[in-house]
């Protein structure tokens, strides 16, 4: 029996939600939440899907997928887990760190999934990255995820909106508590910062950057890691991915047993795979990517860049 799952939000995302769900061969899409009655009737219709109260939605589901602002994120997740709905929540999982602990201890008590929406997790980008670097010696760490202006998300900084997949991936990169972090950044066009550099510090000694910006020029999404073994340099837009270090499979005319080793990857849908790994989780009570653990370290991380770049 395929799982009934219901969205709530009929925004960007939401409505990404909504039509992946629609299409799928796992779930059932139940219908779609949204307080603007004609919004959510215009993109429900684009699927033949019912326009519901949130309180409706909820009880003819199994599980229900949050696309809402972040304002809004831990009540309909708490509603919903005290259903005994499964619940995916797109990042950041709350909007204060007591939400996202509120419901991480609510669906472990409740044994439901409390899965969140760090997408990047599911790329084929980084899982090519992951995979070269597991068992690497890194000590530093450089991320760069900037783009030009769009008038969305502005509900929240970019530290919650971008910067948030990247320190998600330096966490996990780094495998450290966080101990320190500094950081630089504006507002510009928005209510909240529009641009940020954070500088963290690891307890094992790894140092990372972090860059995000919602005004750049174009697009760009670059990561470098470096330490004793070499350099790793990956470019997500162009998808490649070179590391320079002892052994390599390009040998390197001036530095004898070092090489250049290049990897690239084919893109596939990453909203499509999050969708079926929270499916399969459902089923299988399986482990699965970005838990509520997970969304919680990321969210700390990130108001901890806030609260420094206003000095707290």
């Amino acid at each position: 029996m395929s799982v009934r799952i219901g969205v709530i939000g009929a925004g960007h995302f939401g409505r990404f939600h909504l039509l992946k769900l629609a299409g799928s061969r796992q779930a059932r899409l139940t219908g779609l939440h949204d307080p603007d009655p004609a919004r959510a009737a215009a993109v429900a219709g684009e699927v033949g899907c019912a326009a519901l109260p949130a309180e409706a939605l909820i009880a003819a589901s199994d599980a229900v997928i949050i696309a809402c602002p972040t304002a809004f994120h831990a009540a309909h997740a708490t509603a919903a887990l005290e259903a005994g709905r499964h619940v995916f929540v797109e990042k950041p999982i709350a909007a204060t760190l007591a939400e996202a602990e509120a419901l991480v201890t609510l669906a472990e008590s409740r044994d439901r999934v409390l899965m969140v929406g760090q997408i990047e997790r599911h790329s084929a980008a980084i899982r090519t990255l992951r995979a070269e670097c597991a068992g690497r010696d890194l000590r530093a760490l450089e991320a760069v995820r900037v783009a030009p202006f769009r008038p969305r998300s502005l509900d929240v900084s970019v530290v919650l909106d971008l910067m948030i997949h990247d320190l998600d991936l330096v966490l996990t990169l780094a495998g450290s508590e966080l101990v320190e972090v500094w950081a630089t950044g504006g507002r510009a066009v928005s209510p909240n910062t529009d641009w940020a550099v954070a500088h963290l510090g690891f307890a094992n000694g790894v140092r990372a950057t972090v860059t995000a910006s919602r005004l750049a020029v174009g697009l760009e999404r670059r990561l470098r890691a470096l330490g004793p073994e070499g350099e790793l340099r990956v470019d997500f837009l162009a998808r490649s991915l070179d590391y320079v270090g002892p052994g390599g499979e390009r040998p390197m005319e001036h530095l004898p047993g070092w090489g250049i080793t290049s990897r690239s990857w084919t893109d596939h849908d990453s909203l499509e795979a999050e969708q079926a790994e929270f499916v399969a989780a459902i089923a299988g009570r399986r482990p699965y990517e970005a838990d509520g653990r997970a969304g919680r370290a990321a969210l700390d991380a990130a108001l901890r860049v806030e609260a420094a770049l206003t000095g707290g």
